[in-house]
């Protein structure tokens, strides 16, 4: 071949992605795998509008009363896992597989499937009305697994007045409204990882010894206690199954974790019927950034297990090398009510599990009287010890109140802290 011929890649090779600059590497073409058509949802009694009803655990429709089950079947845990290679991925559907239209906030960004008959024009993310409906993209990685919805729609407004009472320190006018009136049940797309993890840790560690040592200046023998260090080394293996990453960013982590009790066993293949007349949230975090979310967690785990492979507490110089094996991955839908409400011109955001029922969110709080409580709790320590300062001046008559005083400002300062980190946390997204 000369040298000004063009060079062709052989029959089957197609190019891939590389992190080489000028350099271009040729894999083999996966087989093409032929997409299912999306479905659409109408009765075939009566040719009304269909939907996935809790209650009846299938389609369903509210004219003439004609369900049927969903096409699916239970698989739990022993749901397949799938490897970290191109082909897996390029072999995986894509789309939803039922006619939906795509929700695109354009306050937060949030890119949401909505039935085509559904007439909500508000973000239950950020509760703007500021939205976009076009056609939802069919090029995203199909779910292969999901939890269905078990809680109600109908148990929600009672559950989440509940949970607005609770708690003191919120506004008052908090508890008195209606301002949840409206859940949204959103399908939220979730990645699970397994992986084994071997963790070989090195590290300086001290062992106690007590000696005895004649102390001049008292004329007597005592003991003390000496650590004596040396390097140590260690294995430990680490296996995970089923590690949570949220496909989202648009929901806030910080919440969600405190309603991730699904039961995991309870999951089945995927399948459209769960989604007719319900909201699916496309991912925006993609498989390799999940799973880098999922390494570091997944580390942490490692590092924690290597100390308590160490036995003792005195350790120093610590260093750990982590390899994974046996990495793989699912992509998940799970059942989430969400409600984004505006209180004093800012948006608070609040989860429902839709398997369980756990419920979490932000909730406003009334700081004045996390003020008056922590002036509460510290004001009789200060008092005491103010009290306990003037006397000892005056007449050394006021060791016992400085001390009590001191205690008291102790415990006070103890109680007031944990309160305003409580606060904190009720308004943390």
């Amino acid at each position: 071949m000369s040298p000004s011929s063009p060079w062709n890649s052989p029959a089957g090779f197609i190019p891939v992605e590389t992190k080489l600059e000028g350099i271009t590497v040729y894999a083999p073409r996966p087989p093409e795998v032929e997409q299912p058509t999306a479905s659409t949802y109408k009765c075939p009694s009566c040719g009304g509008t269909t939907r996935y009803e809790v209650s009846a655990g299938g389609v369903a429709c509210e004219h003439c009363g004609y369900t049927q089950p969903p096409a699916a079947q239970q698989v739990g845990r022993a749901a397949q896992d799938f490897e970290f290679t191109l082909q897996t991925v390029a072999a995986a559907e894509h789309g939803w597989g039922i006619d939906h239209r795509e929700l695109l906030c354009e306050s937060c960004g949030a890119a949401l499937a909505i039935p085509e008959a559904a007439l909500s024009i508000t973000c239950p993310f950020c509760a703007s009305n500021r939205v976009n409906i076009r056609q939802a993209p069919a090029d995203i990685l199909r779910p292969r697994y999901l939890i269905p919805f078990k809680i109600q729609p109908t148990a929600l407004p009672a559950a989440s007045s509940a949970w607005l009472k609770q708690g003191w320190f919120h506004p008052a006018e908090l508890a008195a409204s209606a301002i949840l009136s409206h859940f949204s049940g959103i399908y939220i797309p979730f990645w699970t990882f397994d992986c084994l993890i071997q963790a070989d840790w090195k590290a300086e560690v001290g062992y106690e010894r007590t000696e005895s040592y004649y102390d001049a200046a008292d004329k007597s023998w005592k003991t003390r206690t000496r650590i004596d260090w040396r390097w140590e080394d260690g294995r430990v293996g680490v296996q995970t199954d089923d590690q949570l990453i949220p496909g989202s960013s648009h929901l806030s982590w910080k919440i969600l974790e405190r309603i991730l009790n699904f039961n995991l066993g309870a999951m089945v293949t995927y399948s459209p019927d769960f989604l007719a007349g319900w909201q699916a949230h496309a991912y925006d975090i993609p498989l390799d950034k999940a799973w880098d979310v999922a390494r570091e967690q997944l580390r942490l785990r490692a590092k924690d297990a290597c100390y308590k492979d160490i036995p003792t507490s005195h350790v120093r110089n610590f260093s750990m090398v982590a390899d994974y094996q046996d990495e793989t991955w699912r992509f998940v839908l799970l059942p989430v009510y969400l409600s984004a409400y505006r209180f004093q011109e800012k948006v608070y955001q609040v989860m429902v599990n839709g398997q369980t029922g756990a419920i979490a969110g932000q909730k406003p709080v009334a700081w004045w009287k996390i003020w008056l409580a922590i002036a509460g709790l510290l004001s009789p320590g200060l008092l005491l010890t103010l009290i306990g300062l003037f006397t000892l001046i005056l007449g050394g008559l006021g060791v016992l109140p400085l001390i009590l005083g001191i205690l008291l400002l102790a415990g006070g300062g103890a109680l007031a802290l944990m309160i305003y980190r409580q606060a904190l946390q009720s308004e943390a997204a």
